[in-house]
């Protein structure tokens, strides 16, 4: 079953990302709104992404990417509120990490 993964904290705060990306599945998704798209930029947090989005879906709320001044990689998709709904929709759980 395919799981969408919703992360809203700084991955430079606390643990919560690195402990999504230890348990990801092969068809999981991952949606970073909030403080959590700063793992979109450089450094460490950014690479461990990176790798782990080969066959991962890292997508990014549009508007607090562009709040943040944070740029979209290659690697990763942009989606407004109706796009959070459709991914909600798509997958077969979401599981936010409060």
């Amino acid at each position: 079953m395919a799981t969408l993964h919703v992360l809203s904290h700084s991955p430079f705060t606390d643990s919560r990302l690195s402990s999504c990306l230890r348990v990801l599945g092969p068809d999981d998704g991952v949606l970073l709104c909030g403080d959590a798209a700063y793992a979109l930029g450089t450094g460490t947090v950014a690479q461990a992404l990176r790798t782990k989005s080969t066959g991962l879906s890292v997508y990014v709320l549009d508007e607090d990417a562009e709040a943040r001044g944070i740029a979209l990689p290659e690697w990763a998709q942009s989606v407004d509120y109706a796009g959070f709904v459709a991914l909600s929709v798509h997958y077969d759980k979401v599981n936010t990490w409060l």
